[in-house]
């Protein structure tokens, strides 16, 4: 297991809850630990592959959504800058070398399914992040159509606000917003349909966007991993209720049922439920690869 790395040969990494970043001049080597964070907080104890995996399934979506611009230059070792030569084996599998952006301050947060903060909102308001939602829906049920409702961006230790569409517009722009908003849902809609064919439901996501060397707008950061998003199994889905997950879900309850106030520091883990977020996140790769790869 890796928690953190230290390539003194490469610079001083940047740390952000799962991924350390190191800037190479020309691009950005980024290297997914197995760190886990839950309600904006690193936890003390690591999830053992979960680097690995989230790293994999995140390159099998960047080739095969290529349409829609993204960071993703390559995950093959052989052919980093001569700088990470020394590191090679511990690179490889769980990192990526990515072109640089200039990240946005806001999350973009696509719901096909009513399901965690958004249930919470809409039983409330009948609203989530100032959307109206038709009455009657209940816990876990699929939206008539995608949403997207932003998010601004934490630090570690701090935690995410849901904000409104034009809330996020007064961030980052009109125009920006109006494309973020198309490619947030073309991108939510185009791997629904293909997880659906791997027996997952991907009930939310999240995107995060950057701004490239010439102002365009890109993808950044992780994709559609268990870490970014709510996954399903489609054969035991049943709207009415919490669903059994292939995320860091199973870790929120674990944290739920124990009362903690989501406030550093984080208690440990339980060997029982690092051990059961290890098989999730691989059963999540397993499936998605037969169909991505």
């Amino acid at each position: 297991m890796i928690t953190e790395t230290n390539f003194t040969g490469i610079g001083v990494p940047k740390r952000g809850k799962v991924r350390d970043v190191y800037d190479l001049g020309d691009y950005l080597l980024l290297v997914a630990t197995d760190r886990i964070s839950a309600f904006d907080v690193v936890l003390p104890d690591p999830i053992p592959k979960k680097g690995q995996t989230l790293n994999g399934i995140s390159e099998l979506w960047f080739k095969k959504l290529w349409n829609i611009p993204n960071h993703f230059l390559t995950c093959d070792t052989d052919i980093y800058p001569d700088v990470c030569i020394p590191y090679a084996e511990k690179l490889k599998g769980r990192s990526m070398l990515v072109r640089k952006a200039q990240p946005l301050p806001v999350e973009c947060i696509v719901r096909g399914y009513i399901s965690g903060s958004a249930w919470e909102s809409y039983q409330k308001s009948g609203t989530v992040c100032g959307i109206k939602l038709p009455p009657g829906l209940i816990e876990s049920q699929k939206l008539p159509t995608p949403i997207l409702t932003p998010s601004t961006k934490a630090e570690a230790g701090e935690h995410d606000e849901n904000i409104s569409y034009d809330q996020m517009t007064a961030i980052v722009g009109g125009i920006r917003s109006a494309i973020i908003k198309t490619r947030s849902l073309r991108l939510y809609e185009q791997a629904q349909e293909l997880a659906e064919q791997a027996g997952v439901i991907i009930a939310d996501t999240k995107f995060e966007f950057g701004l490239d060397e010439n102002g365009g707008l890109i993808v950044i950061d992780e994709i559609l991993t268990p870490d970014s998003s709510r996954f399903w199994p489609a054969d035991t889905y049943k709207p009415g209720g919490p669903q059994p997950s292939f995320d860091k879900q199973f870790v929120r309850d674990y944290l739920k049922s124990i009362g903690w106030n989501k406030k550093p520091p984080a208690p440990k883990l339980p060997e029982a439920v690092i051990k059961k977020t290890t098989e999730k996140y691989l059963e999540a790769h397993k499936r998605l690869k037969k169909v991505l790869a």
